[in-house]
């Protein structure tokens, strides 16, 4: 894998390409590219309070509203982009795995939760809020995934249960 790829896969340019209201209740802002190196370690640096770390394990993609951001975590070697876990990281130091792949999360974007919403759903029996036009998207690039949000969250967390203490560990 290499870790200078900056294009999006095709499944996630699909989705972003996709307008987030947050009047519906997703608190979403895709950007229109992965941050750069540069951008993501100065981000990283900033957030950790650790001025050696590297943006280099992450590929961040978009935030929510209060400026936490949603990325890829390049945690599984020689694996494509595509198969790598995706977290939030959140503006007040929240962090959590929100699904294991980008089909996984295609779904959870189906679901009508943006990033933030998925960490912070606190009722996993809450009604689903499907959005048809991202479930289009996710039954075009992931068909066989189709799950609640919850049950992809959980299987993600499940899967990755380090995430949280990987990152404390980088914080100063």
């Amino acid at each position: 894998m290499s870790t200078d790829d900056r294009q999006f896969p095709a499944a996630l340019a699909a989705a972003l390409a996709l307008p987030f209201d947050y009047d519906e209740g997703i608190d979403f802002e895709p950007f229109p590219a992965f941050l750069s190196a540069e951008d993501t370690t100065d981000w990283l640096r900033a957030w950790t309070g650790n001025s050696e770390v590297s943006g280099d394990s992450f590929r961040v993609f978009g935030q929510d509203g209060t400026g936490g951001y949603v990325a890829f975590w390049l945690i599984r070697p020689n694996h494509p982009l595509v198969d790598q876990p995706l977290v939030f990281l959140g503006s007040e130091g929240e962090t959590g795995v929100l699904a294991r792949d980008l089909g996984d999360f295609l779904w959870v974007l189906a679901g009508g939760f943006g990033p933030w919403e998925a960490m912070a759903e606190s009722d996993p029996d809450s009604p689903q809020r499907l959005r048809p036009e991202l479930a289009a998207v996710a039954k075009r690039f992931a068909p066989d995934r189709g799950r609640s949000a919850t049950a992809i969250i959980e299987q993600a967390t499940q899967e990755f249960p380090g995430f949280e203490d990987t990152i404390l560990e980088l914080c100063r």
